[in-house]
């Protein structure tokens, strides 16, 4: 049966539901509106609450609040929070009768924010409350995790627990004694990371005597086991540059040689040539070893002496007038440079002087008792470096007693031969060391390589090896002299091949 439309209007607006239409409508300002209909018609079942012959005001624990237990569990606890973290109460299950209770905050204000007196409260007034605050359990840690801040781990027990990377706190230790247990602890453990960070704790902790006569009594306690804890803590001081510190463990270990050259490394921190040779002269009188002594000594007489040799040279230099400052000027400064460096630099600048000179290769080589072939070397490649070939020959001639001349030298020759050839040496000054190359096939490479073709061949002759000589005369130049003496000794009767 069809309706009529008038029974279809009254349906529509007569219902909680409406038709669809185009209209613009906020369905989230009606849902709003629904749902505020529907608080403000519970709000009067939930304000029945306030009424306290209809509810009964109990504790998280199931106790009445008010009550003697309640007051005496509620002490103890706030005792407790004092001094560790809280946790969660322990709900009592017995099935016990609950008592009213006096209290100003029943179940029901305290979700409502509202008091007994009637007058609600805000959030934040009913969250600042002490006495609610007393109510609400705080979230912590897990037991596992938070025993390894708290517990009372022996020094054994933290040392372990260090090794396997987990959050211990050193703090416990308070005493002398248990610091020097931990400290002993680490060194048996053959941990280096674990016996500095110990180590660290210590210096961190302790006075500064007391840190000194800890180390010591670790040191002379159990030598073998505490020499590792002072070796990681001086280690430690000289990686952090604490060398206040680390000089003052030294004294109070006894260790003067260690202090004077502690003291000394000082001198690199002083730019000025200057200053830096009176600190070196005023580091003569510390108490170093007899070897560390000449080499302190010998430093500062080095120094002394590149500050005169610059000063001479830069005014030399300046003035123009010195031929091989003009070819070859200086690149850099002499001071503060090692000795070997510097007798270089004597012998390319200042070769010729008479061993009077501080400047005379000779006369440094006499102050530092340079060995012969440290000198030889250093004074071959400086000359080479000039192409100063004369002097290069002069350094190998020597005489005997019978007033014959021969080329000697303290180094192989086949370095000799390296040397000239790194400085662009001619082939004929090439020729005269290859030539004195012992070793005959190391002597045949060096010619063929330099192309010295008669030390080859004579090679050969001397070896009387034919064959060989036949094979090296088709690499020579065709109609040469090299070739023509070839053909010669291969055509010599008197020659007695062994092929």
């Amino acid at each position: 049966m069809m309706k009529s439309k008038a029974d279809e209007e009254e349906y529509w607006n007569s219902s909680k539901f409406k038709a669809f239409t185009f209209d613009d409508e906020d369905d989230e300002f009606s849902g709003l509106k629904e749902s505020k209909r529907a608080v403000n018609s519970i709000r009067p079942l939930v304000e029945e609450d306030d009424d306290d012959d209809d509810v009964e005001k109990v504790s998280w624990s199931g106790e009445p609040v008010g009550s003697i237990s309640w007051s005496v569990r509620e002490t103890a606890a706030s005792n407790q929070r004092t001094d560790r973290e809280p946790t969660f109460p322990k709900i009592n299950t017995d099935t016990t009768t609950i008592s009213k209770s006096n209290s100003g905050y029943s179940l029901s204000s305290l979700f409502k924010g509202k008091s007994k007196g009637g007058t609600f409260q805000s959030l934040t007034d009913t969250l600042s409350d002490s006495s609610v605050r007393l109510y609400a359990p705080e979230l912590r840690k897990p037991k596992s995790e938070y025993k390894d801040y708290v517990s009372d781990w022996s020094p054994e027990e933290t040392v372990q627990r260090m090794q396997q990377g987990k959050a211990v706190s050193l703090e416990k230790f308070r005493s002398r004694q248990d610091k020097l247990l931990l400290l002993d602890s680490a060194v048996s453990a053959h941990d280096g990371n674990v016996i500095t960070a110990v180590l660290i704790f210590l210096k961190r902790t302790l006075s500064k005597d007391l840190v000194l006569e800890c180390v010591s009594e670790v040191l002379f306690g159990e030598l073998e086991s505490r020499e590792t804890a002072l070796r990681h803590l001086i280690q430690y001081l000289t990686e952090t540059r604490d060398n206040r510190t680390l000089l003052e463990l030294l004294r109070a270990l006894g260790r003067t040689e260690d202090v004077a050259l502690l003291q000394y490394k000082e001198h690199l921190s002083i730019s000025d040539e200057n200053k830096r040779r009176d600190f070196l002269k005023s580091c003569l009188n510390l108490p170093f070893s007899a070897e560390d002594s000449a080499h302190v000594q010998d430093h500062y007489t080095l120094l002394e002496r590149q500050i005169i040799i610059e000063a001479t040279d830069r005014q030399a230099e300046r003035g123009g007038n010195v031929e091989i400052f003009k070819k070859f000027p200086r690149r850099a400064s002499i001071l503060n440079m090692p000795l070997v460096t510097t007798l270089y630099y004597c012998c390319f600048y200042h070769y010729t002087e008479s061993e009077g000179m501080y400047s005379s290769p000779l006369n440094i080589r006499q102050t530092f008792k340079i060995p012969e072939k440290q000198y030889f070397v250093t004074a071959l490649s400086a000359r080479a470096k000039l192409k100063a070939w004369s002097d290069v020959d002069a350094l190998f001639t020597s005489r005997n007693w019978l007033g014959f001349t021969r080329k000697k030298s303290p180094l192989n020759f086949q370095r000799v031969v390296d040397i000239l050839q790194k400085n662009s040496a001619p082939t004929q000054v090439l020729k005269d060391y290859v030539a004195l190359v012992d070793d005959a096939d190391v002597r045949i490479s060096l010619a063929q390589k330099h192309k010295c073709h008669d030390i080859v061949i004579n090679t050969y002759r001397d070896l009387k090896d034919r064959q060989l000589l036949l094979g090296y005369r088709v690499k020579v130049e065709r109609g040469s002299a090299e070739e023509r003496k070839i053909d010669e000794l291969i055509s010599n009767p008197q020659m007695r091949w062994k092929n």
